[in-house]
């Protein structure tokens, strides 16, 4: 049985996200954040009972918040912000990120600055629980205010409204919350921005991108370690001493890494005392030169996205003291700017990573194996064309690395006259781990090849794994066969971890 995730606005993480995106775990309500929940609306009922004048409560949004909303017309003022922010298009949000931004959207009502009733949270949840997910548009949030428009598509579910999917069939909202026993709510005073201010939809993509990324990270080192062991390179640049006189904490974790992957290797030994090198190109003796800054940048970008996730984003925001004060703390830049750092190190991952494949396939670089890695070079292209897609997927990555969350065009009629751009910068960086996870593909496909080419010799341990695991997803190239489907293959092992290995691990 799956524990539970019990939202409570405070302790959600991003392993809890990824959780509840690809494992379905199932998701409840805190009785603490209840009862905060319960004490939140009573104010909310408080101000509309003596009519003050409190933005998105009892007066208009943005440009229109100096219009005040008579007490028989704030119900419809709340359904109407909901119908009409719901204007996203473009393709749908995967499953994963849907249930990512419902999960977050619950915590932060669960947080208790919202004003909203416990029976928002209480059908997001069971939702989740009963596998129904709104259809979001990917495209029409700029980050300010929030993700207005995406959120405005999940609040329309809740309300029984437009388009979901359950069961892997689309179908309107009211039927599949019919069919899983589930009542749409009504919205109350200030429910409907409550539901739609706040940063989840772009966060929500963070975390699962922060998780993917993070197994990159690893693989990448694999994959590394691999192509150094195929091109008879020198463990001897990761020795502990050399990073230790530089001090960067994840260079120093990055060689560890790489030297644990590589220990106990027959390929090693076989030039260690005969070699005429006395060092390799900066792709094989630069890893954690390379690979360790982006372990710091993920480091840096978890504690952003970690705080995001259990942020109080609304607009107003309701406190104990029964004051209402509007703020800011929906925009976006926070974790727009953590999403830009992650493509921009991604980016290197990525490079790098085209330079080894080179290495492996170029004739005149990759230490007497054969040209492009073709048992028959001339009659057989081998991996020639591989290397070509990894060059035209890292050279993608460069541009993709371009920072959005420098861009802001004025909206809301000028009221929101500074945005984030967040959800193209968590665009972007989704492109840029798809492009990575395909390069590291090429990479693992070319030193399998190449450490065929070494046998009898055996590669350290780590690499050994590696080497076993690409070898039972795809065989060795004794002929030319038809390339993307290997490498397709070989993608979605690494994006389920298959390739993110522990040297200690078994080989199973």
């Amino acid at each position: 049985m799956t524990t539970p995730i019990a939202l409570d606005g405070h302790a959600l993480t991003i392993e809890a996200v990824r959780r509840v995106a690809d494992d379905r775990a199932p998701v409840t309500l805190g009785d603490a954040a209840r009862a905060r929940m319960g004490r939140s609306r009573a104010i909310v009922d408080g101000i509309v009972a003596r009519n003050d004048a409190v933005y998105g409560v009892t007066t208009g949004f943005g440009k229109l918040s100096d219009v005040a909303i008579p007490p028989h017309r704030l119900a419809e003022l709340q359904i109407n912000l909901v119908r009409s922010h719901a204007a996203g298009v473009g393709p749908l949000l995967p499953t994963r990120e849907v249930r990512a931004m419902m999960l977050l959207r619950a915590n932060v009502l669960a947080k208790g600055f919202s004003g909203a009733r416990a029976a928002l949270v209480e059908l997001i949840a069971a939702m989740l629980n009963a596998g129904i997910h709104p259809h979001i548009p990917e495209q029409g949030s700029v980050g300010a205010s929030g993700d207005l428009a995406p959120l405005a598509h999940l609040a329309c579910a809740l309300v029984g409204e437009g388009d979901v999917e359950m069961g892997g069939a689309s179908m309107p909202a009211a039927q599949a919350l019919a069919a899983a026993g589930l009542a749409p709510v009504t919205l109350g005073p200030k429910e409907g921005i409550s539901l739609i201010n706040g940063t989840q939809a772009h966060t929500g993509i963070a975390a699962l991108a922060w998780h993917d990324a993070m197994t990159l990270w690893r693989t990448a080192h694999v994959a590394g370690a691999a192509s150094l062991e195929g091109l008879l390179g020198t463990p001897v640049a990761f020795d502990p001493r050399i990073h230790d006189a530089r001090g960067q904490v994840g260079q120093s974790e990055s060689a560890a890494y790489l030297r644990a992957l590589l220990a106990d290797s027959a390929i090693r030994e076989s030039h260690r005392t005969n070699d005429p090198r006395v060092q390799d190109a900066y792709a094989l003796r630069c890893m954690p030169q390379v690979h360790g800054p982006v372990l710091d940048a993920l480091r840096f970008t978890a504690d952003i996205i970690g705080r995001e996730l259990n942020a109080g984003t609304d607009n107003p925001l309701v406190f104990d003291d029964g004051t209402m004060l509007s703020g800011g703390n929906f925009h976006g830049q926070p974790v727009a700017m953590a999403l830009d750092l992650l493509a921009i190190v991604m980016t290197n991952l990525a490079t790098i990573s085209e330079r080894r494949i080179d290495r492996l396939v170029h004739p005149d670089l990759n230490e007497g194996l054969p040209p492009f890695l073709a048992s028959d070079a001339g009659v057989r292209s081998g991996l020639m064309m591989a290397q070509v897609t990894a060059a035209a997927l890292a050279s993608e990555c460069k541009v993709l690395s371009h920072p959005a969350s420098v861009d802001t065009i004025p909206t809301d009629g000028s009221k929101e006259d500074v945005v984030p751009m967040a959800m193209g910068a968590a665009w972007k960086l989704k492109r840029v781990l798809h492009n990575v996870r395909h390069v590291l593909a090429i990479e693992l496909l070319a030193a399998a090849q190449a450490l065929d080419f070494r046998a009898p010799l055996t590669p350290g341990l780590g690499v050994r794994l590696a080497h076993e695991r690409v070898r039972a997803l795809v065989r060795t190239y004794d002929s030319d066969r038809i390339v993307g489907p290997d490498i397709t293959r070989l993608a979605e092992a690494i994006h389920a971890g298959r390739f993110a290995i522990d040297p200690a691990a078994s080989p199973a």
